[in-house]
């Protein structure tokens, strides 16, 4: 069973997202999709002061199997990426909660938070 770290909130995407307070959010891909997708050889982030909106796609991540779409989990400006993933992106499989962040978005609009499921809607929407 993938880990879903309790105080995360979810897109059913498989992206995570977490409050860093001030308004901004850190958003990164679950374990289960870094399982899924399988080795990571290539990252695409969003650039910093890019504007996001919910639910659009904003940054790709490539394996040997697949590439996939990131999606923004809530509207905003990013206002960091993660660089290190540009040289290592293998970081998102060994650490996709910690290390392997994406980007951090000050979000436009935080009541967005409130769409985005828990942890344990998010446990369960993957345990099918």
């Amino acid at each position: 069973m993938s880990h879903v770290p309790a105080d995360l909130k979810y897109l059913k995407s498989h992206e995570w997202v977490r409050a860093d307070g001030d308004g901004r959010y850190t958003v990164g891909i679950s374990d289960h999709a870094q399982a899924a997708l399988g080795d990571l050889v290539y990252v695409e982030l969003p650039a910093e002061g890019d504007e996001l909106a919910q639910g659009a796609g904003c940054a790709v991540v490539e394996s040997v199997k697949a590439a996939s779409d990131v999606y923004a989990p809530l509207s905003g400006k990013v206002v960091a990426v993660n660089a290190a993933l540009a040289d290592s992106p293998e970081t998102i499989n060994a650490d996709p909660y910690g290390q392997g962040w994406m980007f951090t978005v000050e979000a436009s609009d935080p009541a967005q938070l409130d769409t985005l499921l828990t942890a344990e809607a998010y446990a369960a929407s993957i345990a099918g």
